[in-house]
């Protein structure tokens, strides 16, 4: 009788990058935990549970502690309020950052009494961990210092709750991965939609402007500093495969490994973005100007941006990801496919060349 295959756990698995994932885990048995199943005909196991729900952790353990899995990954995470229907902060945080502190007590239990534990603990954090205003190239070292967006405070968080717990996770490699920008024909973000001009918001007013295919310009203060600020992408396909090449790694020597994931190749500038997105570029008197705008569009429900967004899309925030290279070693360009500008270019794509992209295996 064949070997059954091992497990690994996924949570957030209906989310995007899950979806990207999930056809690269074929050598495994899959188990998905989300609020709603995933939209994929890609075998696995669905468990529905909310995160932000304390009673979660016994739920959660006791899935572990039944079904033995060699790894979790971890991508549950509210990133768009508007989009996820999660408003109130209270809620948002309890799902990513009290969700997060949930699931690794659940892993702490489960390899405390299993004979067998589990091997790795993968978790993906982000750039903006970093905050929106970096002197020079973040290393995995550096601060982090998000502020002000609670999608970036709560990855800061969840970064350090991580962090912290990592040594009580008897026999198991933890991973944190800060990836910048995710890019793609497939992935939705405040970067990414401010350069499409996407009309994302819920209201009636911006019902009928997607109706009349409108687009909203792209928008930054005046000065000739904030075109040349530079930014950086990784294509979600990469990050899948990220994920994918460490779940057949060797336990690390180390506990825990940190690495900052960006595409190959130099950064983009926001201008450069803007010429490659085609996108109307309209200039406003400075940052003020700009907030006001950003909060006009997100009260009259025309645009998903908050307002708080605004430093994360005026700032310069870039990473060194000279630990990735060595990581990955001669597999380098086999797992990071994408150079940040083709993962950018990617994202625009339309017709059935977008279609093709986002099937993509």
């Amino acid at each position: 009788m064949a070997n059954p295959k091992p497990v690994v756990v996924v949570t957030g698995v209906a989310g995007n990058l899950g979806s990207r994932l999930l056809p690269l885990l074929g050598e495994f048995s899959v188990i998905g935990v989300d609020l709603n199943p995933p939209q994929s005909d890609f075998p696995l196991q669905f468990e529905p549970l909310d995160l932000g729900e304390e009673s979660s952790t016994r739920v959660f353990y006791e899935l572990l502690r039944d079904t033995r899995p060699v790894s979790v990954i971890h991508l549950a995470f509210v990133i768009d309020p508007v989009r996820t229907g999660v408003l109130d902060p209270e809620r948002m945080w309890q799902i990513n950052v009290a969700g997060t502190a949930r699931i690794m007590e659940a892993v702490t239990e489960a390899n405390r009494t299993a004979d067998s534990p589990i091997r790795q603990f993968i978790f993906p954090s982000s750039v903006s961990a970093y905050g929106p205003n970096l002197p020079a190239p973040a290393t995995e070292e550096s601060v982090l210092a998000a502020h002000t967006l609670p999608y970036a405070i709560h990855k800061k968080q969840s970064d350090e709750v991580v962090q912290q717990r990592a040594p009580a996770l008897r026999g198991c490699s933890v991973y944190i991965l800060r990836p910048h920008i995710l890019a793609g024909a497939s992935v939705e973000n405040y970067l990414l939609g401010a350069f499409r001009g996407t009309i994302n918001g819920k209201g009636a007013r911006a019902e009928k402007m997607r109706k009349a295919n409108k687009r909203l310009p792209s928008m930054l203060p005046r000065g000739q500093q904030y075109l040349d600020n530079k930014i950086q992408f990784v294509h979600v396909d990469d990050m899948a495969r990220l994920i994918a090449h460490i779940l057949h790694r060797d336990p690390e020597a180390q506990r825990l490994t940190i690495l900052n994931v960006a595409g190959r190749g130099d950064p983009l500038t926001f201008g450069r973005c803007i010429e490659m997105a085609q996108a109307k570029l309209v200039r406003v008197p400075g940052k003020w100007a700009m907030r006001l705008v950003l909060r006009y569009l997100w009260k009259r429900q025309i645009s998903a941006i908050p307002p708080d967004a605004l430093p994360y899309m005026t700032g310069e925030y870039i990473m060194n990801t000279d630990r990735l290279r060595t990581f990955l070693g001669g597999e380098y360009e086999t797992v990071m496919h994408y150079t940040i500008a083709d993962a950018f270019a990617d994202s625009f794509k339309s017709g059935p060349e977008a279609a093709q992209s986002a099937g993509a295996k």
